[in-house]
């Protein structure tokens, strides 16, 4: 640190420290201030001009070191100088001593911030850099965030000093004038009967209403700005216009239709949309043949001298349509015609925040929901496109089994197909860029379910990076990096699944400035509203979660918030979000696992059950997994939950339970479970943390309570 700026913080820190050494803050108080009401006023009356310069001096250095009291300062010049002169005083020494703060924070500070956190912040700093004043004033007119740290953390970012501000004083101005207002009527009291007096009584509800009014204005004024430009209809032909028909779609256009909307539901393609038709239905389809494979092979665990079966994969794969033709009809035209849906089929473009066009009609609506979902994202690969690839949308025309598959990633998709597809005979070649497949879940995870995949064959190439494909005399080839040197992979059929990209294009959110987000999906905010009003997105097109159940989730919020938020607004509640990815062991996950905690700074103790203990597991024999459970230390409030073994994705419900409705590992160990059965892992697993927990204390009193009760003394008899 420069001299210069190490002397300026040693000055601050050390007038600081004289302010609280020397109690300085008791003559900002309300109490000091009715002690001497009569000499400060008299004094007032005496020397207008230098009464209120010597306020004004007090009032910046109080702001601009960021010192406690500056509330009660704007009371006490409302009780001073009368509403007209207080909030003129206050207003501007309110501002230049915020902008002073601005000031050292940034001559002190925003250097080393910024290139400390330079990745962090370059979103912050974009979005300041282009729309720096308006969040400024939002935050300056709405009080949810003191003053004084605002003023100091904007001196971090890009924006102007004399755009801060500018934007301060118009920004604080409304605010100010609630509060002197207030401080005068405190100071006009004469008696308690004035406590009942009509000022008082409307200051006080003007500071409780305040931030609410001031959060509608910026509001008001956000929606304003961008819909303008746009020509309200005068009637609606819908109250909603959903786009895409997967879960999200479906589950908004049901809510809709239940609570008798007109509701209209376009869909392009397949209704049930990737869950339906390439996702959830066809891989746990294609997952249960795969499972039926590998109890065969295990015949001699079960009892069984030998078992074998024949099968051809065209088969298996006629099985996973005929499961999806018989799922189809809960997603159906029809089903959803006859709950009161508008269902279309086309391609819908958003021509405006009123109105979306599909098969040259244009349908005006109040509300739109965009559930447009996502694709297989594909890298650009050299050689990838030629030699022709498989994704989890398209896997599902295959007929025939490929001899040698390769699998590109190591997330859930990826894990779960490479196991399928090793089970019924093809040589998998499993590529992962990272250290380990599963990168989101605990070590302890990922070494049993590595150690499954290495039992079966699976070669796993792990620290290997893709760099290009090959083709050589009908032979294909994967060529990886991998510490230094070319790893050559060949392939039959080559797998890519290393993640999805938001479905954001071709449908007019560009030409309206729907925001997009750095991860490529729409933003949105706790309502799932889009910065365009009457827009709102959930599902895989808005994230975070790319998970059917919380895109069924998210569209209750979206749907209800469209319909009625001109009443009630719903924040999305994402605190207890499940999943599983259905590998053999299955891995379930609510909440923390240990990686989270540890990343987000959160203490955590955990508890372990191991499920080869468990008299069920062993007569099924899947004894292999185990319960982990993270608590507060010392305490039963479950943190999170990863469960790994058979059937682990059902077993996990009970946690979910437990966690959204507050319910600690007490009440699971005092809740009955049907012997013999899996679930009981889980009150094992609370058996285990009252163990744990257990008042060893106590328990040496009560041994000698049993002693004293059969006669022995103290004696451990």
């Amino acid at each position: 640190m420069k001299t210069s700026k190490f002397l300026l913080l040693a000055m601050i820190a050390i007038f600081i420290t004289l302010f609280f050494v020397f109690d300085l803050q008791q003559f900002m108080s309300l109490d000091y201030f009715k002690a001497q009401r009569e000499t400060i006023v008299n004094i007032y009356n005496a020397h207008p001009w230098l009464t209120a310069l010597i306020f004004f001096v007090i009032y910046v250095v109080v702001t601009g070191l960021s010192l406690p009291g500056a509330t009660i300062l704007t009371l006490i010049a409302g009780a001073i100088f009368g509403l007209f002169v207080g909030t003129i005083v206050v207003s501007f020494a309110s501002s230049l001593g915020a902008t002073l703060a601005f000031l050292v924070s940034r001559y002190l500070f925003k250097d080393f911030v910024q290139q400390r956190f330079k990745q962090q912040l370059g979103s912050i700093n974009r979005g300041v850099e282009k729309d720096g004043s308006f969040y400024l004033f939002a935050l300056r007119l709405v009080p949810a965030f003191p003053f004084f740290a605002i003023n100091l953390l904007m001196g971090l970012t890009p924006i102007k000093t004399w755009t801060f501000y500018w934007v301060s004083q118009v920004g604080m101005f409304a605010g100010t004038i609630v509060y002197v207002n207030a401080g005068h009527e405190i100071g006009s009291l004469e008696s308690l009967s004035g406590i009942l007096s009509p000022g008082l009584i409307f200051s006080f509800v003007l500071l409780g209403l305040f931030p609410l009014i001031a959060k509608k204005i910026v509001d008001f004024t956000k929606a304003r700005k961008i819909m303008r430009r746009y020509p309200k209809p005068k009637r609606f032909d819908r109250n909603l216009v959903v786009i895409g028909a997967g879960a999200a779609g479906l589950v908004s256009a049901y809510i809709a239709a239940a609570v008798k909307a007109k509701v209209t539901l376009i869909e392009k393609h397949k209704m049930g949309g990737d869950c339906l038709n390439t996702g959830c239905v066809p891989s746990k389809a294609i997952l249960r043949s795969a499972k039926m494979l590998s109890y065969i092979k295990r015949a001699k665990e079960y009892g069984f001298k030998n078992a074998s079966v024949e099968f051809e994969f065209a088969d298996i794969m006629d099985r996973v349509h005929r499961v999806i033709k018989q799922v189809e009809p809960h997603d159906s035209v029809e089903r959803y015609t006859k709950l009161g849906v508008d269902c279309v089929q086309g391609e819908a473009t958003i021509t405006s925040p009123y109105t979306v066009r599909v098969n040259d009609q244009e349908i005006t609506t109040r509300n739109i929901i965009i559930a447009s979902g996502g694709r297989p994202f594909v890298p650009p690969l050299p050689g990838l496109a030629e030699v022709g690839y498989y994704t989890s949308d398209t896997i599902w025309t295959l007929r025939t089994l490929p001899k040698r598959l390769a699998v590109l990633g190591g997330g859930p998709i990826g894990c779960e197909l490479a196991q399928a597809f090793a089970r019924f005979g093809a040589k998998v070649t499993q590529v992962q860029r990272a250290a380990h497949i599963l990168v989101r879940e605990d070590a302890d995870v990922i070494e049993l379910v590595q150690a499954q995949f290495a039992k079966e064959g699976i070669q796993l190439l792990t620290n290997h990076k893709a760099v290009r494909v090959e083709q050589h005399e009908g032979e294909k080839y994967l060529i990886c990096e991998h510490a230094g040197r070319e790893v050559i992979v060949p392939f039959d059929e080559i797998l890519v699944a290393i993640g999805r990209t938001a479905n954001t294009k071709g449908f007019g959110l560009e030409e309206l400035g729907v925001a997009i987000s750095p991860r490529g999906t729409i933003e949105v905010d706790e309502h799932m509203r889009t910065n365009i009003p009457t827009i709102y997105a959930c599902g895989d097109v808005a994230g975070p979660y790319q998970f059917t159940h919380t895109a069924a989730h998210q569209a209750w919020f979206a749907s209800v918030n469209a319909m009625f938020g001109l009443f009630k607004k719903f924040k999305a509640d994402y605190s207890v979000i499940p999943w599983t990815t259905f590998t053999d062991p299955e891995v379930a996950r609510v909440g923390l696992n240990e990686q989270d905690a540890k990343a987000q700074g959160i203490a955590y103790e955990v508890t372990k059950y191991g499920i080869d203990d468990l008299d069920r597991a062993i007569a099924d024999q899947e004894a292999h997994g185990f319960v982990k459970v993270l608590t507060q230390p010392g305490e039963s409030k479950i943190l999170g939950v990863t469960i790994v073994g058979h059937h682990a994705g059902d077993l996990i419900a009970e946690y979910i339970q437990a966690m959204k409705w507050g319910l600690g590992l007490n009440k699971i160990l005092g809740t009955i479970h049907i012997y013999p059965t899996l679930a009981e892992a889980n009150k094992f697993a609370a058996g285990n943390w009252k163990k744990a927990h257990a008042p060893q204390n106590a328990l040496k009193w009560i041994e000698r309570f049993h002693g004293w009760q059969r006669g022995s003394g103290t004696e451990n008899n």
